[in-house]
C-alpha cells in the first residue's frame, strides 16, 4: 500500500509538471535590484562634502529598483515598476536625462526568436534597441538554496559587459574595486583624448544565477535567461537581482506587447549616439579636457 502511493504521487507530481508545460501558462515576478557603488573619491577635492551627499542621495533612487517581469513561455516584459518621487528631488534634471540612458527603459525578451528588444530615451528622442539575445555559457551546480517556497539550483556564467553599462562602471586604476575573476581579463582601455579618460568598464564580470526548475520558463530578470528554470536571482559585479514575489496565472493578465515605437537601431550604435552627444556636452559646457572656449562652466 504504501508503494502504491509513493508511485501515485510520484505520477501526480510528473502529471502536474507536464500540464504545466503544455498549457499556455503566465506568470509575474518582482525583482528588487540594488548596486553598490564607491562615492569616496567622487569629484575629487574640488567638491563640498555636501554637494557629494547630494549626488550620492540622487544616485541612490537609480541604483535601487523594482522591477516586473511578465513572462509566458517563449516571451517576457521587464519594466521597472512606477514611483512617486520624493518631495524636492527635482527629477534630476540633465543628470537624471543621462542616468535614465544608461540605465534603459522597458525591455522585451524573446527566446524563440533569440531577440531582445530595449526602450531608450536620450535627450528627448526615442529608441529601440534591437539585438540578439547574449549567448551566456551556463555552467550548472548542484548547491542549491530556498528562494521562498521555490528550490533553486545555482549556475555561474562569464559575461561580456557593455562598453557603456552604467553599473560597471569605475574609476581607472581603483585595483582593490575588482572582484575574483576579473584580473584575469582586461579592461576597456581608453585613449587619452576619450570622454571616458576618467572611468573603465571591465571587459567580463562573473555571473551567479538561482534558477526554480519548479517553473519551467527559461527567463528571468534583465537580459539573462537560458536557464532550465526561471531565475529567481542574479549577483553580477556590483547589481543583485532577487526575486521577492511571485504570481503564477493571475487573474488579471498583462499583456506581452513587442515594443515598436523608436527608431531602431542596434546597440552599438546607440552607445555611439550617447558617446557623441556626451562629447558634444562636454565641448559646451566646458568640462575638463573640453575645447569649448565661452561655453559656462557649472
Amino acid at each position: 500500500m504504501k508503494r502504491f502511493i509513493i508511485t501515485f504521487s510520484t505520477a501526480l507530481l510528473l502529471l502536474v509538471s507536464v500540464s504545466i508545460s503544455a498549457q499556455d501558462f503566465q506568470g509575474q515576478a518582482i525583482y528588487q535590484t540594488k548596486t553598490t557603488m564607491d562615492m569616496s573619491g567622487f569629484g575629487g577635492d574640488q567638491m563640498s562634502e555636501q554637494r557629494k551627499k547630494q549626488i550620492a542621495d540622487r544616485m541612490k533612487s537609480m541604483l535601487e529598483k523594482t522591477y516586473v517581469l511578465n513572462f509566458n513561455r517563449s516571451e517576457s516584459t521587464y519594466t521597472e515598476e512606477e514611483k512617486l518621487e520624493a518631495p524636492g528631488a527635482g527629477g534630476g534634471g540633465r543628470f537624471g536625462g543621462m542616468m535614465s540612458s544608461f540605465t534603459g527603459g522597458a525591455q522585451y525578451k524573446n527566446i524563440k526568436e533569440s531577440l531582445i528588444l530595449q526602450e531608450q530615451e536620450f535627450f528627448g528622442k526615442q529608441f529601440l534597441v534591437k539585438d540578439s539575445l547574449p549567448k551566456l555559457e551556463w555552467k550548472l551546480g548542484s548547491e542549491t538554496k530556498q528562494i521562498g517556497q521555490y528550490t533553486c539550483f545555482k549556475a555561474t556564467t562569464t559575461k561580456p559587459v557593455d562598453e557603456m553599462d552604467f553599473m560597471s562602471m569605475r574609476r581607472r586604476g581603483r585595483d582593490d574595486e575588482k572582484k575574483e575573476g576579473e584580473e584575469k581579463a582586461d579592461t576597456t582601455k581608453k585613449e587619452s583624448n576619450d570622454v571616458f579618460e576618467d572611468i573603465e568598464v571591465p571587459k567580463f564580470v562573473i555571473v551567479t544565477a538561482w534558477y526554480t526548475p519548479q517553473i519551467p520558463v527559461s527567463t528571468g530578470p534583465g537580459e539573462y535567461q537560458g536557464l532550465p528554470g526561471l531565475i529567481l536571482e542574479v549577483t553580477a559585479d556590483k547589481t543583485v537581482m532577487l526575486c521577492t514575489k511571485i504570481v503564477m496565472n493571475p487573474q488579471n493578465k498583462e499583456s506581452i506587447d513587442r515594443p515598436e515605437k523608436g527608431e531602431e537601431v542596434t546597440r552599438d550604435e546607440y552607445n555611439q549616439i550617447m558617446k557623441d552627444k556626451i562629447a558634444e556636452m562636454r565641448e559646451m559646457y566646458g568640462g575638463r579636457g573640453g575645447r569649448g572656449g565661452g561655453g559656462r562652466r557649472n
